[in-house]
Parts: C-alpha cells; structure tokens; sequence
C-alpha cells in the first residue's frame, strides 16, 4: 500500500470542467499537462500553453458570432489538439458534438445535420478521404493535429492569427456542455446531452476508487475520446486530478509508448488484453508461463506497461474468464467496470480491496450510485451523472427513464454479498421453436473462452435450438482447417456439457470478420446483433444439417451494397 495520501476532491465538488481548468491555469501555470509523441519523442505543453491555445481558438470561436450554444463538431482520433479543442468549445459557450474516428460517413452526416454541427475540428480518422460525403452545406472544418484533407483553417493557423479570450466565464450548472453520441447498435444513433455540472458531482467521487494520489500519477491515452469511457476515465479524470495526459500516435509506436509512460491508471478493452496475451504467448509458450519467477512475472508486466499502474479496468464487453486469469498470474488485476454514456460512466465496478470475482461488475462506485433490479430482471440506475434527456427525442427519453431511473436494457442480478452479475440484454431473448427463452450473451461468453474465435453472435429465434455465428482469432485464422474444425467440434461438446439441453448449441457457422465498413459493427466495436442475424439467416437455416462445424462465405451487407 502507498503511504501517500490520497487527492483531497472536496474542492472539487459540482465544479465543471471550465472551472478546474482556470484553476490549474492559475495554480500550476508551469506543469506538464499533455503529452504528444512524434517517433517516440515527446512534445510537453504546460497549462500555460494549453491555456492559451484554448483561449485563442476560443476567441476565433466567438468571433464567429455563432448563437450562445451552437454545436461543434470534433472528428479525430486522440492527440493534444483533442481536449485543447474541447476545452475552446466550452470557453466559448458553445456545445461539443464529438464523433468517433471510425464513425462511417452516413452516421457522421445524419450526427451533423441532426444536431445542427455549424463547425467541425478533424484531425485523423478513418473516413478523412470521404470527408465531403458526411459534411452539411455550410458547415466549416478546422483542421487538428493528423488532418491530410485542406480544411478551412487550423488550429495552428487561428493560434497564431487570434489573441487569447481574456474573459473566464462560469458556465450556468444545468446548461448542456456536450452531446455524446451513442453508437448506434439498435438503430440511428441518439444524442446523450450532459450538462455543465456533471463531472463536478460524478468525477471526484470517482477519483478515490480509481487510487489517484496526491503527487505522481500519469494518464495514458488512446481509445477514442469520443467515446464516453475514455473522454470520462482520461479527460475528466485529468481535469479533476490535474494528471499529465500522453497520447499514443498509433499502433505502430503503441506499445514502445505505453511501456515509456507506465500509467498509474489504465483503462482497456477486452480486445485489447486479449492482444497483449497473445503477444506474450508467441515469444513464451503457456506450458513454460507456469514456471515463471516472480522476477519473470514482473518483467513482463514492465513490458507491458503496466508496471506501475494501481488500477487497471477492462470494460465495454464481457473479459474471456481465462484472460482475467491469465493476468492475474502475473498479478495485474483486471477490475471489471459497468455503466453507460447515459450515467457519464457512473456506475458500477470492482473496487473492493481482495480479488475481483471474475465475472462480476461489482457494487456501485461510491455512495451516490444507486442501483435496483426491476421486477422484469433489468438493471436500474441513479446517480448525479444521469443525462439531461436525448437531444431533440422526448419520447426516446422517456423510453429509459422511469421517476429518476435510467433504464439499462441490461438483464441483471445481486448476488448474496451485493455484487452484480450482467446475464444479457432483455431485449435480446429469442425464443426456440421449443417455447424455450434463450439469453445469447451467457451462451457467447463460454465460447469466448476459446483462443480460436474473436467474435459472436448466438442466434435461434424460430430454430429448434440456438446456433452459433463466429469469426476467427489470429490465432485460429492460422491453424490448418482440419485441425481447426476438429478443436470447434471439441470446443462445442465442452460447451454443451455445461448447458440444460434447451440451450445446447447444434452448430457452429465461421464467418468472416465483422466491421464497421460491412455494417455489422458500431464505431466502438460492438456487434449489431440484428443486421447479423438478417444478413445471415437464410445461409443458416439452409444449412442446418451436415456437419457440426461449417464455414459460411460472406454476402455484401447493404452497407457494402450501396
């Protein structure tokens, strides 16, 4: 345990973003805020000259003479340019609008034009060649760190031409500071208005499970900021704890970065952990991990880049059980996490002080976090981060929200200590032609366990029994097809061994992979069930008989039809 005491946050409490931001402008003029590298070399900028960049675009901003409140858009993956220009926004009194760096053209243009973006600031993203396919008329583009298409200006360009807003306005508490955007995996994606005060009631009370201390702690970052996790967990997190932020410019320097900042707070996708497993995996065979010292143990986590970290979250998706257990042998506890963009992240997790029960998401955050069961088995929250309502869709609002209670769509139980257990997505039950109700998630999550597959979708509505669609791992894409068949035949007598006889699975269909592009993934990842299940039922159903294990070529989706 470290004899450093922890952040004092009381402060802290209901001040929004802006207001930290003076502060450290103020208190800490001269320390290190952000981070960029270019080839592994490090740029540092202080608060004073983030500060004022901020306060130049911010005039630029203002200088537009756009109503109090307008919408800005920001396109980009993650680099300094991202907070400075978020930051600027609300400087400037206007509404942030971020939009993820794999969105595809089509959601982008229906983001901008729903929420009436009059500006957007680009940096890299995966779309940047098609960039006038997903503009409105009218609106102007400023280009950020990564831009390659000509933009209307840049931020470079309005830091030199425009002096800084010398002004530090306090922002009305309940007015929106942001729309977030959801991913969109039932439908058109839905804007999630949080307000001024949010953070400051949410992000201190946060700050004590996540073990910020006073004195060195470091941030790293590089999932999208336009992802609520990530905006909240890094960003705000930065904000309230005045933590240095370091970006990462890419997979290629990805790893040699994080082993150079070695955070002391770390947030992953399971994808991700995954990943670093199998890495280690092809340079030290898992017979020979067993054997490991304690010494080896912990070179690799400094390899890793986890060396220092003191806490260490996974979430979005479910974490294979065999992974949590894997790093657990090396001593780095995955903690499981659990809320929403409509909670601004405030939900559950494992904070607890022994180790995490695999599986779980754990008990509330801290006091504030209330969470129920409803009587139809769905997760309930309410807590100060609870969004002002959907932007411009009071009937989708009030879909989820029930007298202060955001509605999950989360199926969910306590288990005797308080601990919650996620089993599926209400709305995903299907039912067999057997009468019987089938939770798909559950069913995923055991074949999750194999190293072969990477993606899933269980599907079975108006089948006799459930059926499995998969996509390949590396590692199973490189395994001869005999070999590999046969381990999937063995995967699924395992996997129904554990299961009542309704639910056992009577097939496995390998598939291509899933992606954004092919319309069968949202831009944080994760599977829409729906377009799968539409794109492959007539393959399925047409080919229920044979063998146990059998491999389906793709058909163009509509998205790659149009």
């Amino acid at each position: 345990m470290s004899s450093v005491p922890p952040l004092s946050t009381e402060s802290f409490l209901g001040k929004s973003p802006l207001e930290m931001f003076y502060r450290w402008e103020k208190e800490t003029p001269d320390q290190v805020y952000l981070r960029q590298p270019n080839n592994l070399q490090w740029t540092e900028y202080t608060w004073a000259e983030v500060a004022d960049q901020v306060r130049r675009i911010a005039t630029y901003l203002i200088g537009k003479d756009y109503p109090p409140g307008s919408r800005i858009g920001i396109w980009s993956s993650n680099s300094k340019d991202w907070p400075i220009c978020d930051l600027a926004i609300m400087l400037a009194g206007h509404i942030s609008v971020p939009i993820y760096p794999g969105q595809d053209t089509e959601s982008a243009r229906y983001i901008f034009k729903h929420s009436e973006t009059r500006l957007v600031f680009c940096g890299a993203f995966d779309q940047s060649a098609r960039v006038a396919d997903a503009l409105v008329e009218g609106m102007e583009t400023v280009a950020m760190l990564g831009c390659v298409f000509a933009a209307d200006t840049s931020v470079e360009a309005i830091c030199a031409d425009h002096q800084p807003y010398a002004d530090s306005p306090v922002p009305v508490p309940d007015d929106v500071f942001s729309i977030m955007y959801t991913s969109g995996t039932t439908g058109l994606p839905k804007g999630v208005m949080h307000m001024h005060q949010t953070p400051g009631l949410v992000i201190p009370k946060m700050l004590p499970g996540m073990e910020v201390e006073q004195g060195e702690n470091r941030l790293f970052s590089f999932l999208p900021m336009s992802h609520a996790a990530e905006r909240i967990t890094v960003e705000m997190l930065s904000l309230y704890s005045n933590t240095p932020v370091s970006f990462s410019e890419g997979l290629e320097t990805f790893a040699d970065e994080l082993r150079s900042v070695q955070p002391t707070f770390f947030f992953a996708v399971p994808r991700l952990w995954i990943k670093f497993k199998e890495a280690i995996d092809a340079k030290i065979p898992p017979a020979a991990q067993a054997h490991l010292t304690a010494e080896q143990k912990a070179a690799i986590v400094q390899q890793l880049g986890l060396a220092e970290a003191r806490v260490v979250l996974t979430g979005s998706a479910p974490c294979p059980q065999d992974v949590m257990d894997w790093y657990l042998q090396l001593g780095v506890i995955l903690r499981e996490g659990y809320a929403m963009t409509e909670t601004f992240a405030h939900g559950c997790s494992w904070h607890h002080n022994d180790t995490p029960l695999l599986g779980s998401v754990g008990v509330p955050s801290d006091e504030s976090v209330q969470v129920r069961i409803s009587e139809a088995g769905e997760v309930q929250f309410k807590t100060p981060g609870i969004m002002k309502g959907y932007y411009l869709e009071p009937e989708k609002t009030a879909e989820v929200m029930e007298d202060g209670w955001y509605r999950t769509g989360d199926a969910g139980k306590f288990d005797e200590e308080g601990n919650l257990w996620l089993t599926g997505r209400i709305s995903e039950v299907f039912k067999t032609t057997k009468g019987k109700f089938i939770k798909p998630a559950p069913l995923e999550n055991l074949f999750a366990r194999s190293h072969l597959l990477a993606q899933f979708c269980v599907m079975g509505h108006g089948l006799d029994q459930p059926v499995l669609l998969t996509t390949l791992s590396e590692t199973g894409a490189a395994a001869d097809q005999p070999d590999l068949e046969a381990s999937l035949e063995a995967l699924l007598d395992q996997v129904n061994s554990e299961l009542p006889p309704y639910e056992r699975v009577s097939k496995i269909f390998v598939v291509p992979e899933w992606t954004i592009d092919s319309g069968y993934l949202t831009p944080t990842m994760k599977i829409k069930r729906k377009q799968i299940e539409q794109g492959y039922r007539d393959r399925v159903e047409n080919s229920l008989a044979g063998k146990r294990v059998e491999f389906l070529c793709r058909e163009k989706s509509e998205a790659e039809a149009v």
